[in-house]
């Protein structure tokens, strides 16, 4: 493990040369490369670089042993060494899980799609809340956040909303968000009191460029309508909405949130290239024998990866078994304890496997 962060941190320092090169700054495109992947090491190597002054630190405090010390010195050095070891073992394991694989798709934008799944209108309501709840989120993060298409239903929230969150490591944190979300509350609408069970799914895309994912036009219907708001009522006598249907996949994506015409083609079409990379990895991931399911399901009440109960103020996540009481703070945008809880239990999956394999 040494030798191979030495190797990243003597690749950190050539970059910082070739960065200072004017040959260098004069290329934007070689700027730009050479910019991201010493960000992309500078962690790493920040952490190796204390690791290494720590384990010299170590190294002088034991030699002292060899010297005489009085009760009082003993005393400083033991615990400076103890001190030093407890650092030591720290550093270990966070470069330990600094050099696991990295998704590559993690430092992308995403495009995020919510649907009302069972339940009817309060699953619909209950949608409009996780696309509020993932708005105050990223901007927490300082990511910015773009509606790109919208069904409103009559009694508020959303039969589906697709928007885009734009920011420094976006799908590193909200791919953890797709699956189905249920919901445990007294609707508005029920008079009797009686709580009842919603759900909404949610489906988190990478934001993907043109060269990534190949889209002949000649495989593309698209059709032109009138925007419009809740309940189907026309905003817009222009015909400026865009439906686009990738007849090969059967995929169909809209977009009528823009002004014109050209803006809803444009952003419908960063949604489609979206999901038609995601149904590329899937099949990839299954010519390769990964059990993987979809993202979403079908959104019965069965399927979830979280439950948000309000009765007792508590959310649960289901894959790690986190269950924490306060609804209110989540459903304002404080999901770093959950999101967090799932990036450490990847990690030690992922550190598992890796031992396994050795």
């Amino acid at each position: 493990m040494i030798d191979r962060l030495q190797t990243l941190e003597d690749r950190y320092n050539k970059l910082t040369e070739l960065l200072c090169d004017p040959a260098v700054a004069s290329d934007p495109a070689k700027l730009r490369q050479y910019g991201k992947e010493q960000s992309d090491l500078q962690e790493t190597v920040e952490v190796f670089i204390e690791y290494k002054k720590t384990v010299n630190g170590l190294k002088d405090a034991k030699s002292m042993f060899d010297e005489k010390l009085d009760d009082e010195m003993y005393e400083m050095v033991k615990m400076e060494i103890d001190e030093l070891t407890d650092r030591e073992v720290e550093l270990k394991e966070r470069l330990t899980i600094l050099l696991l694989p990295k998704d590559p798709l993690d430092e992308k934008n995403v495009i995020v799609e919510i649907r009302g799944a069972a339940g009817g209108d309060e699953a619909n309501i209950f949608a409009g809340d996780l696309f509020r709840m993932y708005t105050a989120f990223a901007e927490r993060q300082g990511w910015k956040v773009e509606t790109i298409d919208r069904n409103i239903s009559d009694q508020g929230g959303f039969r589906e909303v697709t928007f885009q969150i734009n920011g420094k490591g976006a799908y590193s944190k909200m791919k953890w968000e797709s699956g189905a979300h249920r919901v445990q509350r007294i609707p508005a609408t029920e008079s009797g009191g009686r709580i009842h069970t919603s759900t909404a799914t949610v489906a988190v895309l990478p934001e993907v460029e043109e060269v990534e994912v190949e889209i002949h036009e000649k495989d593309l219907r698209i059709d032109t309508f009138c925007s419009s708001g809740a309940g189907g009522q026309s905003v817009n006598t222009t015909q400026s909405a865009v439906r686009i249907t990738h007849v090969p996949s059967g995929l169909v994506v809209s977009c009528q949130d823009e002004k014109s015409q050209l803006s809803n083609k444009l952003q419908a079409m960063k949604v489609l290239r979206a999901r038609l990379f995601e149904l590329e990895i899937r099949k990839q991931q299954e010519a390769n024998a990964a059990a993987r399911k979809s993202q979403v399901g079908t959104g019965d009440r069965s399927e979830r990866i979280r439950t948000y109960n309000y009765p007792q103020s508590r959310v649960t996540d289901h894959r790690i078994g986190l269950t924490l009481h306060k609804l209110d703070f989540i459903m304002a945008g404080d999901l770093d304890e959950i999101i967090n809880g799932l990036i450490a239990f990847e990690r030690t999956e992922a550190l598992k496997a890796q031992n396994d394999d050795e």
